[in-house]
């Protein structure tokens, strides 16, 4: 199953996908993380990453897929993928789906987490992350073991500097305008499945499992 989890920033994308690989038996491909992790290993295409990104630029759509591209065809993704926060844009979907195809592939499942704006602001505010490993807590719903150790590493939580309300309302302003018409382009194939994205984690990934039909 090639699975993509849309929503605006803070609908909690990243914390369902991590819950759905097992489920799934599939892995998650986060843009961000694949990226962090080529440019750790200094890999030729880290490094043109970090021409881009050192100078504050947006990394090209076609750089991003060949990433995708390399990722798929590891032996963990030839039964699918869970794709968190891409496509972004329709030209990015449109180009996904080429890629897809190329494999024999195509998305299954489009997922849109509906959260309201003001839900989203109250999470980025209690939101808390381990910038050594990645994870991610929420002070009220998913807290950690103490409000500044991580507990899955001997890192320090923070609470990012764009984790604001008013950072929150201007992405989800962008989102509006940029990222929402993707849901165009796979409602018209048939493929969205909207879930309510306010409750606790067990409450939401019981609704993608019944959108999923999966147990």
């Amino acid at each position: 199953m090639d699975l993509i989890l849309f929503g605006p920033p803070g609908a909690g994308k990243g914390t369902q996908a991590q819950r759905l690989v097992d489920l799934l038996e599939i892995p998650q491909i986060s843009t961000g993380d694949l990226m962090r992790a080529e440019r750790k290993a200094g890999t030729d295409l880290g490094q043109r990453f970090d021409d881009y990104m050192s100078k504050g630029l947006l990394v090209p759509d076609e750089l991003v897929l060949e990433l995708f591209g390399e990722r798929l065809a590891k032996d963990d993704a030839s039964k699918g993928a869970i794709f968190d926060g891409y496509p972004r844009t329709v030209p990015q979907a449109g180009a996904l789906d080429e890629l897809l195809a190329k494999g024999g592939r195509a998305v299954d499942a489009v997922i849109s987490i509906e959260v309201p704006l003001e839900e989203m602001i109250e999470r980025a505010v209690g939101r808390r992350s381990c910038p050594d490993c990645g994870q991610v807590y929420h002070l009220r719903y998913n807290p950690p073991p103490s409000p500044e150790s991580c507990g899955n590493c001997p890192g320090k939580l923070v609470h990012r500097k764009d984790d604001t309300e008013e950072v929150v309302r201007k992405r989800f302003e962008e989102y509006e305008a940029k990222t929402a018409p993707v849901l165009g382009h796979y409602q018209d194939k048939g493929l969205v499945k909207a879930v309510g994205g306010v409750g606790s984690l067990d409450d939401v990934t019981g609704r993608i499992k019944e959108a999923l039909g999966v147990s």
